[in-house]
């Protein structure tokens, strides 16, 4: 049910720290943080009132470094309390946290640190100092100071213990309470930067105002008891887990339980046994195949018997889905299977107590779909972008379409373009994308819709279907987002290689098609005495091989991992507007290669690349 708690203002009037107060006031006893320091060992826990406490204290440590309102600090870490306190301290300062992914590359660090014109970048230890490093002496880039999470790898840098012992020296509760009042519902609340199709991070600012509204509407949408705990798991510089793992905790004054590596994910489901559970479709991918893995090694008889029990339960999950009364007898047979056979089995994952499961970030696989709901998992599927501070349409437990991605949200307005494109509009669209100056430039248009580049369409019932994709941009089955064109223009740099395809929509990792370069491959060849009649018989030649292996490797050194290609298959005939791989203006027409190479791609997923 969605949750009863007063607010203390109207959604669209308030603010995060009010919220804050308001839990730590009213509920002040009741869990809001735990984490772990290794996988067997005891949970940490904080109550509302001691989260609190702490956001202050860091407040008056941030302040004393000389963060002041409307300033970007950058955050590289996983998920660990110090990356979860720190976001709420900056801001009660009026500060703006940016949190970049853990992933990402030197470019690209460099990149937001330059366009944010951050001053301070908190990161977790070692792994993260050389990606941040060089830009403390570098005249193109503002940043003035690093601290460091774990004390022992800070070097010369200011150690996050430190930062909080200053803070606690300097606390002024009477400064906390005045900055944080200051704040006004329309202020910067976060800056999430995403890739757009040119491969340049693009700053997408959203305000008090868009968050709360969000996670109001989402939480109307939502069947989940009261202080529900969520497991928190995907990185922060995402902004599906900085609604559900910091913003809509703090609405529902619910218990956030920090898991800092995903691998563990399946091993704390076991332990808790959550209500709730959110995973992109690769993790209930995983899942799945956990799951199919164990029936595997049933004897028939309890293999028939599960086989029958998911046939009711996908039964009884078509009637729901319809709308319609469950038939007496079905509902009989399925609860009884349910009790007997399936719970028994969800139990041994911990998933036994699961309420709300849902995914997002990425098309979910009809069939992972339909796997789940023989199991009586119904995965609301959901749809949205960071420019709509997360969630446009979704699924709810009493009014869904398996393979679609739901109906509005509350407030929020869906058209179809002409051409097939969503656009939306509404109070939870961001004002616009963040420029170097500070400034922001609106991507709305006079009306105030705004252009998703995703196409789809509405059924009679009001519900979405994602059908395509009109921005090139590359989805991974975890969630992530990739440009294609940055990913293809750095392989192509080496000489060899004159065209380039990247494909992984949808899946784990990229794959590549590349072309040998018709005027350069003969060259180099010529240059080191390899002789070859044609394309074809270079793109044989054992040294050709070997250099281009070289040139994939040196292109994935500047990658992050997410845009690292994992297998390639070299082609030796250029692709040209004739063949119709490209257009007349020779852009490449991803849909037409994707088509002609199908097999070709499809193979190089046949085997793991690791």
């Amino acid at each position: 049910m969605p949750t009863n708690l007063p607010l203390p203002g109207r959604p669209d009037e308030i603010t995060l720290p009010a919220l804050l107060a308001r839990n730590a006031a009213d509920h002040g006893e009741l869990p809001a943080l735990s984490w772990r320091t290794a996988p067997e060992a005891a949970w940490t826990t904080l109550s509302w009132s001691e989260v609190r406490r702490k956001v202050a204290v860091l407040a008056a440590g941030y302040a004393a470094l000389g963060v002041q309102r409307g300033d970007h600090v950058l955050i590289m870490m996983g998920n660990r309390p110090e990356h979860w306190l720190t976001d709420l301290a900056l801001v009660h300062l009026g500060a703006v946290p940016v949190t970049v992914y853990g992933t990402s590359a030197p470019e690209q660090v460099a990149h937001v640190a330059r366009h944010s014109r951050a001053r301070l970048a908190l990161v977790e230890g070692a792994r993260e100092l050389p990606r941040w490093e060089p830009l403390l002496g570098d005249p193109t880039a503002e940043l003035e100071r690093l601290v460091v999470a774990e004390p022992a790898e800070a070097g010369p840098h200011t150690t996050y213990g430190a930062l909080y012992a200053a803070g606690a020296r300097r606390f002024d509760s009477e400064a906390f309470e005045k900055a944080w009042r200051e704040t006004r519902p329309q202020d910067p609340l976060t800056v999430v930067y995403t890739s757009g199709t040119t491969g340049v991070p693009k700053g997408v600012r959203l305000s008090h105002r868009n968050i709360l509204l969000q996670s109001v509407r989402l939480d109307r949408r939502v069947e989940l008891p009261e202080h529900a705990e969520h497991l928190c798991y995907l990185p922060f510089a995402h902004i599906a887990e900085r609604i559900l793992g910091i913003y809509l905790p703090l609405l529902r004054a619910a218990h956030v339980r920090l898991c800092a590596d995903p691998a563990l994910v399946a091993g704390a489901v076991r332990e808790l046994r959550p209500v709730q559970f959110f995973g992109v479709p690769r993790v209930w991918e995983k899942l799945a195949a956990a799951v199919r893995a164990v029936l595997a090694r049933l004897p028939e008889e309890q293999r028939r018997a599960v086989a029958e029990a998911n046939e009711l339960a996908r039964a009884h999950a078509g009637h729901r889905e319809r709308r319609e009364e469950v038939p007496p007898a079905l509902a009989e047979a399925y609860a009884r299977a349910k009790e007997r056979v399936l719970d028994p089995l969800l139990g041994l994952a911990g998933m036994d107590r699961l309420v709300w499961t849902a995914s997002a970030t990425a098309p979910m696989p009809l069939d992972v779909v339909r796997f789940w709901a023989g199991f009586g998992v119904t995965i609301m599927d959901a749809w949205g972008l960071t420019e709509t501070s997360g969630v446009c349409t979704v699924n709810s437990p009493d009014d869904f379409r398996l393979g679609s991605v739901g109906r509005p949200i509350e407030g929020l307005e869906l058209r179809i373009a002409e051409d097939g494109e969503i656009l939306t509009r509404g109070a939870t669209v961001f004002d616009g994308y963040l420029r170097s100056d500070g400034s922001v430039e609106g991507a709305s248009d006079a009306e105030g819709w705004f252009a998703t580049g995703d196409v789809g369409r509405l059924d009679a019932d009001g519900f979405l279907w994602i059908t395509d994709r009109k921005k090139e941009l590359i989805i991974t089955s975890n969630g992530k987002n990739v440009s294609p064109a940055l990913v293809e223009n750095t392989v192509k740099e080496h000489p060899l290689i004159g065209q380039a395809l990247v494909h992984g929509d949808g899946h784990p990792y990229l794959v590549a098609l590349l072309v040998l370069d018709p005027e350069l491959a003969p060259a180099w060849a010529a240059s080191r005495g390899i002789e070859a009649p044609s394309l074809a018989a270079l793109a044989d030649h054992p040294a050709v091989r070997e250099e281009i292996a070289r040139a994939v490797e040196t292109a994935n050194s500047r990658l992050n991992r997410t845009e690292q290609i994992k297998r390639y298959r070299l082609l030796a005939r250029e692709w040209s507007p004739e063949s119709g791989e490209l257009t007349p203006t020779m852009k490449l027409r991803r849909r037409i290669v994707r088509t002609m190479y199908a097999a070709e791609l499809d193979g190089l997923y046949e085997e793991s690349p690791w």
